[in-house]
């Protein structure tokens, strides 16, 4: 088994579901679409990561079902339903999980940071090696990612999620706990019509390298 797991957070790319504070923006349908889209590109990153660093890969999703997501995603993948709980509670029970199975280093991402690319997440588990904490500061105030050697519980409780302090409370709680933390440049999320941008650059990209995956 590889020592490294990355866990991939996302949700079945259900109308009305996904994405929906880009709906006024895209419709439910369209929302939704473009939530396929960046999860799909996310794993082409993760996918060419695979190609030089051994790697298990887990969805960690909501909505839909196995099946569903073994038709979307492919079959090849470990799929686990994140559960109840906030977003801390899920993200504490997939780190918890993946140590007890055995892994040395493991890291969370979403699907909503097209700037994410294989090369910050090599850089992530290399920084694992050495540092207690790696975190991808977004910039909303929140990370886009955060990566463990050990299993850290107090790193999910008492913050406010999805709010601008996520970040700042979390390096708090790092320090308070003497942990050596590592930093990835700092990104940002599509979670709203004006970060719509982010994503149009990267498409337009992947238009330009004759890639073929968007249409």
């Amino acid at each position: 088994m590889p020592l490294d797991r990355l866990i991939i957070f996302t949700r079945y790319p259900e109308a009305g579901k996904a994405k929906t504070r880009l709906i006024p923006a895209l419709g439910a349908e369209g929302a939704a679409t473009l939530h396929q889209q960046m999860a799909d590109y996310t794993l082409i990153q993760v996918q060419a990561l695979q190609f030089q660093h051994p790697l298990c890969v887990e969805v960690r999703f909501a909505g839909g079902d196995r099946d569903l997501m073994q038709r979307w995603l492919g079959t090849d993948l470990m799929y686990t339903v994140q559960g109840e709980g906030d977003l801390g509670d899920r993200m504490a029970r997939s780190f918890q999980s993946a140590f007890n199975s055995g892994v040395q280093r493991a890291i969370i991402i979403g699907t909503d940071c097209p700037d994410l690319d294989e090369s910050l997440l090599e850089q992530a588990f290399c920084k694992l090696q050495q540092q207690d904490l790696v975190l991808g500061p977004a910039s909303d105030g929140g990370y886009y990612l955060i990566g463990l050697r050990r299993w850290i519980p107090q790193l999910f409780v008492n913050i406010e999620w999805s709010t601008a302090s996520v970040l700042e409370r979390t390096l708090a709680i790092a320090a308070e706990l003497n942990l050596s933390v590592a930093l990835l440049p700092i990104l940002s999320d599509v979670d709203y019509p004006a970060d719509l941008e982010i994503w149009e650059r990267v498409a337009a990209a992947q238009r330009i390298l004759g890639t073929g995956f968007i249409k």
